[in-house]
């Protein structure tokens, strides 16, 4: 039985998670660990080459991040390691820096891990953690679909048997043959046997047929070559100071894509699993990860989606899982690390095929384009910007496109004139419509104007507020008094209570007036600080409409009223004229 001062003591530092570690969680933890150890091991030898990395890198980012971040962190079924758009985002980030495979390339992969880490770990420090969620779904997307088309470009280079992408004709037959097998299997697998190990029982399989052809038809294929060791090597960063302003810009970018990715996988799982999650916290697990195994030859790493999920879904109760996971990594990889030496890279590419099939998400983009072709648009804007730019920059830029999109949707808050739908009962609540989609019979009263705002009104969307107001105001017949049910009214800034200050002026210029229907606390502070209220006077502010109504209505113009025909409120039957016309008829 376990000391109980421990097991508080190693809460209060993990987390709550540790009190409920017993036997049955225990075995929950292993079994689902076998499945995170056989998902991860071919995608980690694949992601390094994908990024231009030793294999043995791929294997120590999957040992050394997935543990630390398990423990540090949050989340207590994200698996942490390597990721294919990141793991590609890093490679694109240094081609242009130094040659791939060189020792300046792998230098800098190194330090640019660090800096990731490092800005994480400051991230979580500052509780910036809400940051995260400035990346919109909508980027994520574009970005993962651009990312899963330069993977397979470049893949083509190792089907074609070497470096370089050839003509057709002059394409390596036999590594085509593999990696057509092996993508064949691994789609198979994926179909029939989706909770099964596919990807390593294709890679398995590829490796065996590039054995076939190489021993029987002699046929040289480019392979992973033998492993350095199981256990990861201390190397510690070679960081210069001349690197800092060359790799910022970089390390910024990708730690955007890292840490959203992983936020938004940890938040999904969390919601599946009901645990409560904590952002910063996780920010902070993903930092040590990346900041301590820059030291141990771990290259970038973060959530990844195509192993949490899974590891969630095998049962795993606790971080533990991802430790053990870890663990039994290093020993398969001792044990099998001759054996994986002959995996021809042509096997690999055929995965990373699929992984990059996998990554097209084809009903979130189908959704998206139904529900929102504005939030479509910045999704395909980042998808190209990430195939023909830099991809810092096209994470970058867009994150500034959600941003300016946001800033034109907040800039235009909706300005909806009412009318009523047929005409009032007593004790019949009055059917209140949008005049620009009611039907034919709906009405509006000639001199009170019914306005529903929905949406802050700051300096940004002050001129289109103002542009609707004067269109209402320059109306053939304008009504000269003005109700805003303003409950909607999310809150207003300086320039805001001036636009009301105006409106109220002109308003009363004309002989008209000025009310408001529930306006919100925030609203009111603002306006109490600015005088307004007091200009305005508080028997202009109501808490519901008929009050509202049932106070305006008498201060019309009776000569008006006198004439009129339409008579839309109840308050109407009180007014001068009653008699020309039932109250509501129009």
């Amino acid at each position: 039985m376990p000391d109980r001062a421990l097991v508080q003591t190693l809460s209060r530092w993990l987390g709550n998670w540790v009190q409920e570690v017993d036997g049955t969680s225990l075995r929950a933890d292993a079994i689902a660990a076998v499945l995170a150890a056989v998902l991860v091991l071919p995608q980690a030898i694949a992601f390094a080459a994908l990024a231009g990395l030793p294999p043995a890198w791929g294997l120590y980012t999957a040992v050394v991040p997935t543990a630390i971040a398990a423990l540090a962190g949050s989340s207590r079924h994200v698996l942490t390691g390597p990721t294919n758009a990141l793991t590609l985002a890093l490679a694109a980030s240094l081609a242009p820096l130094a040659v791939a495979g060189s020792a300046e390339y792998l230098r800098l992969a190194l330090v640019v891990t660090l800096m990731i880490g490092l800005i994480q770990l400051a991230v979580a420090l500052l509780r910036l953690g809400v940051l995260a969620h400035f990346i919109a779904p909508s980027v994520l997307l574009g970005f993962t679909t651009g990312a899963a088309l330069l993977i397979a470009w470049h893949t083509l280079a190792d089907l074609g048997g070497g470096p370089q992408l050839a003509q057709l004709a002059r394409w390596d037959l036999a590594a085509l043959l593999v990696g057509a097998v092996t993508l064949a299997v691994a789609a198979a697998l994926r179909h029939w046997w989706p909770q099964g190990p596919g990807l390593l029982v294709a890679l398995v399989a590829g490796s065996l047929l590039g054995a076939a052809l190489t021993q029987w038809q002699a046929i040289d294929l480019r392979r992973i070559g033998a492993l350095p060791q199981a256990w990861p090597e201390w190397q510690v960063p070679a960081l210069q100071w001349q690197d800092v302003p060359q790799l910022a810009a970089i390390a910024l970018a990708l730690t955007l894509v890292a840490l959203g990715q992983s936020v938004a996988i940890a938040k999904s799982l969390a919601q599946r699993s009901g645990q409560v999650l904590d952002v910063n916290r996780e920010c902070l697990g993903q930092g040590l990860a990346n900041s301590v195994g820059a030291f141990f030859s771990c290259f970038a790493s973060c959530g990844s989606l195509n192993r949490s999920v899974p590891h969630l879904q095998a049962g795993a109760r606790t971080p533990l899982a991802a430790v053990m996971a870890a663990g039994l990594l290093i020993a398969l990889v001792a044990v099998a690390a001759p054996l994986l030496a002959w995996v021809p890279l042509a096997a690999i590419a055929g995965l990373l095929l699929l992984v990059a099939w996998m990554l097209i998400d084809r009903p979130g983009w189908q959704q998206l384009l139904r529900l929102d072709p504005r939030e479509a648009a910045v999704a395909a804007g980042t998808c190209v910007a990430t195939v023909l730019l830099p991809l810092q920059v096209a994470v970058l830029a867009g994150v500034a496109a959600s941003l300016v999109l946001y800033l034109y949707r907040t800039a235009h808050p909706a300005v909806r004139e009412m009318g009523l739908l047929q005409p009032p009962a007593p004790g019949v609540l009055r059917p209140f419509v949008v005049m620009a989609t009611a039907p034919p019979e709906a009405a509006v009263c000639p001199q009170l104007t019914l306005l529903r705002m929905e949406g802050s009104v700051w300096f940004g969307a002050q001129a289109h507020v103002a542009d609707a107001l004067q269109a209402l105001r320059d109306a053939p017949q304008p009504a000269h008094h003005l109700l805003v049910m303003s409950k909607s009214m999310n809150q207003i800034d300086a320039a805001g209570a001036a636009l009301w200050e105006q409106e109220r002026v002109r308003r009363l210029a004309v002989g008209g007036d000025l009310y408001f229907h529930r306006p919100r606390p925030e609203v009111l502070q603002m306006w109490q600080a600015s005088g307004f209220i007091d200009r305005l006077g508080s028997d202009h502010l109501f808490a519901d409409k008929r009050s509202a109504i049932a106070t305006v209505v008498p201060r019309l113009d009776g000569d008006i009223c006198a004439g009129c025909r339409i008579r839309i409120f109840e308050e109407c039957a009180r007014q001068p004229g009653a008699g020309l016309e039932s109250p509501g008829k129009v």
